[in-house]
């Protein structure tokens, strides 16, 4: 398969969180596993402390806490009294294309936890290829990068990405390549994504 073709871009998924301006107050009910944002470090936030949510996109949440920010995982939304994302719905004998363009709506689930633009518009994916296994079932190689190579987050990311992609039925494999050749650059943006952060 084709990477990202020069079409129209696939439309987002119905379960996509609406970018939140505001600052919801939370409160942890558990103790729940987040990561600290932008170092990347694995924290663990106990029960009882509060904060508010600056960002919610891609069933992920960023939230404030005592001067940090954490990012916390879809698979912990229970943690801040939210709903889990819904599961990946795909018709039977669906064929590769309809995979990849439900590729392409997950990657456009994906955020960076400071930035409310997805990966896809931020043109940090460079390639997302759907494989036949000999099995009948699929592998996805996924070629992407950051927008710069020292960024704390770059291993969430990857791993956001991974796990989104698993969650699409008949996907038993998912290969993700941290590449910085070419290197990123904001002409990789999308219009869209330039006019958000002002950046031409």
């Amino acid at each position: 398969m084709a990477a990202r073709s020069s079409s129209a871009p696939p439309p987002r998924p119905a379960h996509a969180a609406v970018y939140s301006r505001s600052s919801e107050p939370v409160r942890f009910e558990r103790d729940c596993d987040a990561v600290l944002v932008p170092q990347g470090e694995a924290v663990t936030m106990p029960a009882g402390s509060v904060g508010y949510i600056t960002q919610a996109l891609g069933g992920s949440w960023t939230v404030f806490v005592e001067g940090n920010l954490m990012r916390i995982a879809g698979k912990d939304a229970d943690a801040i009294g939210k709903e889990p994302p819904a599961p990946i719905e795909l018709p039977e004998g669906a064929s590769d294309d309809e995979v990849e363009k439900l590729v392409w709506a997950q990657l456009r689930t994906c955020f960076d936890p400071e930035i409310p633009i997805n990966i896809v518009d931020l043109g940090l994916v460079y390639e997302a290829a759907v494989v036949r296994r000999e099995d009948g079932e699929r592998r996805i190689d996924v070629r992407m990068t950051l927008t710069a190579p020292a960024c704390g987050m770059g291993e969430i990311l990857v791993e956001d990405v991974r796990g989104k992609l698993e969650r699409i039925p008949t996907v038993a494999e998912v290969d993700v390549e941290l590449v910085f050749d070419p290197p990123w650059s904001r002409n990789m943006m999308s219009e869209v994504a330039r006019l958000e952060t002002g950046m031409f």
